[in-house]
């Protein structure tokens, strides 16, 4: 049994129901297929925005790599949280394309606007500006790699910091489910049209095998856009493969529905963890929790139980991550605090 991340299970049984369904269904490629279209269709209903601009790419790196690179003028790079995923774990994706990435605080995982403004500032304000990387589009995660969430006021100033400077928006929702699905969660799917000028609603870690839909919400889609993807390598020939998978979930609120049972066991497990007085690294609201465990302790728990080392904390102590997904069952959970508590 493991809790190592939200994608060690392959999709959720509707999703390869209807993959079944439509296999001998002859369509057209690149995309252009109709179970393309009717999941792009339920998902501008979803956010109420028929300007949203909508494609679906197999993975997240490439959906990150691919937006950011037709968002970014030659001579812009990408401002992001040093704890940005982009900066940390995509082996150089953006930078591969020749878009330095520009890092700045981070903050349980997130950006300020205060600090984002300054960072723009000090910037324009420089006499060797020429001389160097321009700040250009804007890098978040929602829920950010720490499970943290921006707030709807943190999101707007963030928002209008970018505005106000003409860069670009850009929010992974590689687990957007679970933010969304949060109690502590402020914001709607709808809200987010107005918040940004791009995100991606991730499927491969919220029950689909794979796949991304990169969303552009004001009609503002780069142009050639297809051509871009195609480009970075890709344009599936396939494209209905993600079609199915997002029509499915976004058919009777499933994309909720499923994230929601995550959340509710990650709450479980987290509940179990602060009654037998653990510490936790940060307090997430979302899948991922981050516990701090004795070095020697983790070592026995790892026989029985998979998780993710996360940092050192010094002094013999490091803290994991444990991430619940849409496929985690109550008793999963149950099983790892009764086999904690055995092992202490």
């Amino acid at each position: 049994m493991t809790f190592e991340s939200d994608y060690t299970q392959g999709a959720h049984p509707k999703i390869l129901e209807r993959l079944v369904e439509t296999n001998m269904v002859q369509e057209s490629g690149y995309g252009a297929d109709s179970f393309c279209k009717s999941a792009q269709e339920k998902i501008r209903a979803a956010l109420g925005n028929d300007s949203a601009q909508i494609t679906f790419i197999s993975g997240g790196t490439q959906a990150n790599q691919i937006v950011l690179d037709s968002l970014a003028r030659p001579f812009e790079g990408i401002v992001a949280a040093t704890t940005g995923h982009i900066n940390c774990h995509e082996a150089g994706a953006v930078e591969f394309t020749g878009r330095k990435v520009l890092a700045i605080p981070s903050h349980d995982g997130k950006i300020r606007a205060g600090e984002l403004l300054k960072f723009i500032e000090d910037f324009e304000s420089d006499g060797s500006r020429e001389h160097m990387v321009f700040p250009g589009p804007v890098y978040i995660s929602f829920p950010t790699e720490y499970g943290t969430l921006y707030s709807k006021k943190e999101l707007s100033e963030i928002h209008e910091v970018c505005e106000s400077r003409g860069m670009p928006l850009f929010i992974d929702g590689a687990r957007l489910g679970y933010g969304l699905a949060s109690d502590s969660c402020d914001i709607s799917i709808k809200d987010l049209s107005s918040l940004c000028e791009a995100f991606t609603i991730g499927g491969t870690k919220v029950g689909a095998l794979c796949g991304e839909a990169v969303v552009f919400t004001k009609g503002n889609e780069p142009a050639h856009f297809q051509n871009f993807v195609k480009k970075h390598g890709a344009l599936m020939a396939k494209g209905r493969l993600m079609g199915v998978q997002f029509d499915t979930l976004f058919t009777d609120d499933l994309y909720l529905k499923i994230s929601r049972r995550a959340i509710e066991n990650a709450m479980l497990m987290k509940e179990g963890l602060s009654r037998m007085n653990f510490e936790f690294l940060i307090d997430s609201p979302t899948n991922q929790q981050f516990v701090i465990l004795d070095e020697e302790f983790a070592k026995k728990l790892a026989k029985e139980i998979g998780f993710s080392v996360w940092e050192k904390c010094g002094n013999g102590k490091i803290a994991v991550r444990f991430a619940t997904s849409w496929a985690t069952e109550r008793e999963e959970v149950e099983r790892l605090l009764s086999a904690i508590e055995r092992l202490r």
